[in-house]
């Protein structure tokens, strides 16, 4: 992967305070960045990071919208899926020397002598994060099902049909009847 530095801010040269950084984001980069299957088609994803500089660390909120084409996982047939979704992120200053530098979940470590943040890494992942796993169409504004008919009709005739559940309790009614007549 080569170096882009279209997602890198450089953060010593800005004033403490809030900053806004837009950013589109498509199949080219997914690619990129090791997105290797074909599960996600078209993607055309805008993320919005709010960067707030404080003198010793910083808050990141990334606004994520957007499309991307998927299979729905119940006909088959591709729809365009509404994109949505917010994550935060701290990035704490740490000294050189500092065995802080482990991350944990949402609080990320950097070397003061760092001079740019590359976002690359974590636009990559809030976008994957924000496609959810289960893809189904959604229903129409009749209330109807958005999946391909005749794909519901054919699933419809693998269901099992309905049997009379056998009652497994009616044999042990027979049993508490005779066992509390012998006592």
């Amino acid at each position: 992967m080569k170096h882009n530095r279209e997602f890198e801010i450089a953060w010593q040269g800005l004033k403490p305070g809030v900053h806004t950084f837009q950013y589109e984001i498509d199949d080219r980069f997914m690619k990129a960045h090791g997105e290797e299957e074909d599960d996600v088609k078209s993607l055309s994803a805008q993320v919005k990071v709010t960067f707030d500089k404080k003198t010793n660390f910083f808050l990141l909120h990334f606004d994520i919208g957007g499309y991307a084409i998927v299979a729905c996982d119940r006909c088959g047939d591709d729809f365009r899926l509404q994109l949505w979704d917010e994550f935060d992120l701290l990035i704490k200053l740490a000294g050189e020397d500092s065995e802080e530098l482990d991350e944990e979940s949402d609080v990320v470590f950097i070397p003061r002598s760092e001079t740019v943040i590359d976002l690359s890494n974590w636009l990559y992942e809030f976008v994957m994060l924000s496609i959810p796993l289960q893809r189904i169409h959604p229903d129409s504004a009749e209330g109807k099902a958005g999946c391909n008919p005749e794909a519901l009709r054919l699933l419809g005739e693998l269901e099992p049909e309905d049997k009379p559940a056998h009652d497994v309790w009616k044999g042990l009614e027979a049993l508490k009847g005779k066992s509390s007549t012998k006592k």
